[in-house]
């Protein structure tokens, strides 16, 4: 069966969900400030944001606010859905204080967000100007790209950033740029060159189940019903507990119509299952 096309610009799958919440979570207290803009005017709630808005609005341009009401002015104005004022607030802050990146994150967001999108690309290439391995603004980037029809351009970046977050030594960060490398990779039909980078990251993080939760996806993909199940049965290894069940897996095995994942017995303890290879079968 022919691999599926995963969309980067719809929900992000399983592999993009464990790794990140959204790609513009980096600024973490604004988002849950966000109100649907679907809302009444009428609504009590709103018009009491309205009003607060308005009061550091008067603050913010009689050069009166401090760094408190500007990001309180600016969880308001997004709240209320008026991006154009926040994105006019936000500029200055972000060239300001030029070490937040997360403000420049969320700028690039927003500008993306109201159509944007050579702004959007100019904010984030300021991030990775000074910070070339900054997951967070190589996902948006990389999602700009291919919004545009620049897939090459994306892998190529996503590639570069890789390679300086594993040599000469591995970083933190090289899981969620792998991650999504892997994922770049078999959105532009290169299933072969993201298994092998799902399973370079199963060997760089040891303890982590993500390369191999991503590599079950993409064997599902493929219509491995066997390559999944094996991938997720040692994804379950690296759990504190191998013994014990994992909800969360087996619920994945059985949306997919796999066998629940079964414990480690006693023999497979003291002769663990050999890796899985990038052909989705286990090596020899």
């Amino acid at each position: 069966m022919p691999p599926t096309r995963r969309s980067l610009s719809g929900p992000w799958p399983l592999l993009t969900a464990v790794m990140v919440v959204a790609v513009a979570l980096a600024g973490g207290w604004w988002l849950g400030q966000r109100q649907s803009a679907t809302q009444s005017s009428a609504d009590p709630r709103r018009t009491l944001l309205t009003k607060e808005a308005t009061r550091l609005r008067l603050r913010v341009d009689a050069d009166e606010a401090d760094p408190a009401d500007r990001q309180r002015l600016l969880e308001l104005l997004v709240a209320l859905d008026r991006k154009p004022e926040a994105i006019s607030l936000l500029e200055p802050m972000a060239d300001r204080e030029p070490e937040r990146w997360s403000l420049r994150l969320m700028l690039a967001e927003l500008r993306r967000d109201q159509g944007d999108r050579s702004g959007a690309e100019r904010e984030l290439r300021q991030i990775l100007n000074l910070r070339p391995t900054q997951v967070e603004a190589l996902q948006l980037i990389t999602l700009l790209n291919l919004e545009q029809g620049r897939g090459a351009a994306a892998e190529s970046r996503v590639t570069a950033a890789y390679t300086l977050a594993t040599k000469p030594e591995v970083r933190p960060e090289a899981l969620g740029i792998g991650l999504l490398l892997a994922e770049l990779q078999f959105k532009r039909g290169q299933a072969a060159a993201a298994a092998a980078t799902y399973l370079q990251l199963a060997g760089l993080f040891p303890q982590d189940q993500r390369p191999l939760l991503g590599l079950a996806l993409l064997r599902h993909d493929q219509g491995d019903g066997k390559g999944a199940q094996d991938a997720l049965a040692q994804a379950r290894l690296r759990t504190p507990d191998p013994d014990k069940p994992d909800p969360r897996l087996d619920k994945l095995a059985a949306s997919w119509g796999l066998e629940p994942l079964r414990s480690p017995s006693a023999s497979q303890k003291k002769s663990p299952a050999a890796p899985v290879s990038p052909s989705g079968r286990q090596s020899p």
